[in-house]
């Protein structure tokens, strides 16, 4: 958990230094909205985009954040010492035989230890049933690793199409004030620009907080699923020295 914490942490560092910067060069102008506080500020330019398309796009960043959070918690519970876990197994194998390593994959969490257990239920049949049994429940697992992710992908390219559809939008309404008055006029279509390019600023910092969730989520399943091929080898190898 305190791994965890800690790269919590250094995201949501990263996320308020670089949307802080971004956010506060926009929104400044003639040092009077820089006397106002960083959430101040975005919450009016929030309101000033629109309830239509902010609001889809701040749902898409909640819903987002939340498949994140609960894929983060669930994978570093599934991590697992495997060098550990390894030699636990190769150790009751050699002292207590089948039952004695079940019993340690029992005791211990992760998907490793749930392949280990597979693999050993069958050992009594052969190894080429322990290998196909790995080989299934292998796949099982790394269903459950990836589960919800594609949501999280799907609100990363929805976020930002959003913010660009709110632009069009508000541009269309611009050249459509422009057409009605006859002249071209900048403080007549100032406001609906400045609302256009609010919906599309939101939007990218929609995808850009959920893309470096989903960079970690992807590099802790590639981490995961690694230890889980590696760990079944090592299996089948045990099982093979264990019927010699």
């Amino acid at each position: 958990m305190k791994k965890l914490f800690s790269t919590l942490a250094v995201s949501g560092l990263f996320i308020m230094s670089t949307t802080t910067v971004n956010a506060m060069t926009m929104f400044q102008e003639g040092g009077e909205e820089a006397s106002k506080g960083f959430t101040q500020v975005l919450k009016e330019q929030f309101i000033q985009g629109g309830a239509s398309f902010m609001g889809i796009v701040l749902l898409c960043l909640i819903l987002g954040l939340a498949v994140a959070i609960e894929r983060i918690i669930y994978l570093n519970m599934a991590s697992t010492n495997t060098g550990k876990l390894k030699q636990q197994v190769e150790d009751a194998l050699a002292s207590g035989g089948v039952e004695a390593a079940k019993e340690v994959c029992r005791n211990t969490k992760g998907p490793v230890a749930s392949i280990y257990y597979q693999g050993l239920d069958r050992a009594g049949e052969s190894i080429e049933s322990a290998e196909k049994a790995v080989v299934s429940y292998g796949g099982v697992q790394m269903g459950q690793l990836e589960k919800n992710v594609s949501w999280l992908s799907l609100f990363i390219a929805i976020a930002p199409m959003l913010g660009f559809m709110g632009t069009v939008i508000g541009m269309i309404q611009a050249f459509q004030k422009i057409a009605a008055v006859g002249n071209l006029s900048a403080s007549l279509i100032a406001g609906d620009i400045q609302v256009a390019l609010l919906t599309t600023v939101f939007g990218l910092i929609t995808a850009i907080i959920l893309q470096i969730f989903y960079n970690y989520i992807i590099a802790k399943i590639d981490s995961i699923v690694n230890d889980m091929e590696d760990s079944s080898i090592s299996l089948i190898d045990m099982l093979v020295d264990h019927k010699k």
